[in-house]
């Protein structure tokens, strides 16, 4: 049993998935959107959303980072939510909601997997199989 006390626990239980989904959507934002909408033939939107978001340039340039910080994240997070010696209370009202925070902070970190490889894919294989495909 943990010595932390349950309002304390029910809070990094579920702040851990949210910020995962936080992080890993910074993963398309800075490499997959805009390697899709270049493929898609629509640079002049990309040129567009960078010069509003010039930030989007930065996070691009060192997305190694981007995505090995959210990568971390999501360990953190799926070991927060797998870790030993979890357990919910034995009172049935707040069993029920432990039980449903479980299940919301599953969903989310199976979103937010999702989310990072769709960026992973784009943002690191999608032009090297472009190039493999068409030579």
């Amino acid at each position: 049993m943990s010595s932390e006390s349950p309002m304390i626990e029910s809070t990094k239980d579920r702040l851990a998935p949210a910020l995962a989904l936080f992080t890993t959507s910074g993963t398309l934002l800075c490499c997959a959107l805009p390697i899709l909408l270049v493929s898609l033939g629509l640079g002049s939107t990309v040129a567009a959303i960078t010069s509003g978001f010039p930030l989007l340039i930065t996070l691009s340039q060192h997305k190694v980072w981007v995505f090995a910080g959210s990568a971390i994240t999501l360990a953190i997070s799926a070991w927060l939510s797998r870790r030993p010696g979890r357990s919910c209370p034995t009172d049935p009202l707040l069993a029920a909601q432990c039980q449903r925070t479980r299940r919301w902070n599953k969903r989310i970190l199976i979103a937010s997997t999702s989310l990072w490889g769709v960026g992973f894919f784009f943002a690191y294989l999608a032009l090297p199989l472009r190039i493999w495909m068409d030579g």
